[in-house]
């Protein structure tokens, strides 16, 4: 399936309508064919005792590669909604970028549902793996 818009699109979509998506420094990499890459630009703020970057930061970076994903496939809607989202943390995080990565399971007419890889920049190793469902505008 090809998206129907590019990552700049997708940016702007999220940026217009989720303002905190500016402050988190959120950016959308890059869009293909079933999925999206969407980076969390690390900031002091991101840290939890222990030194590893929190997991509100983890989930925001989810919801957003869920949300570019979908909205690269179905356009410019932004009335997609998360309906569910599960996530398993698998090792701590370091202080650097978070990378996530969404991927299309299933795009049906009313739901979406995705899966999403969380690392950490420089390391291939999963920090967090997440899998959720949209809600789809009519």
């Amino acid at each position: 399936m090809q998206p129907l818009l590019d990552a700049a699109e997708v940016e702007r979509i999220i940026r217009d309508g989720v303002p905190m998506s500016e402050f988190a420094s959120m950016r959308v990499e890059s869009v293909s064919p079933g999925s999206a890459l969407v980076r969390i630009v690390f900031q002091p703020w991101m840290i939890r005792p222990g030194g590893t970057v929190g997991g509100p930061v983890l989930m925001l970076a989810a919801d957003s590669a869920m949300y570019a994903v979908v909205l690269a496939h179905i356009g410019n809607k932004p009335m997609a909604l998360t309906t569910n989202l599960n996530i398993n943390f698998l090792r701590r995080p370091e202080p650097v970028d978070v990378l996530a990565e969404g991927r299309l399971l299933k795009l049906g007419r009313r739901l979406a549902i995705a899966e999403v890889l969380i690392r950490s920049e420089g390391s291939d190793d999963l920090v967090a793996h997440v899998t959720g469902t949209y809600a789809l505008p009519p």
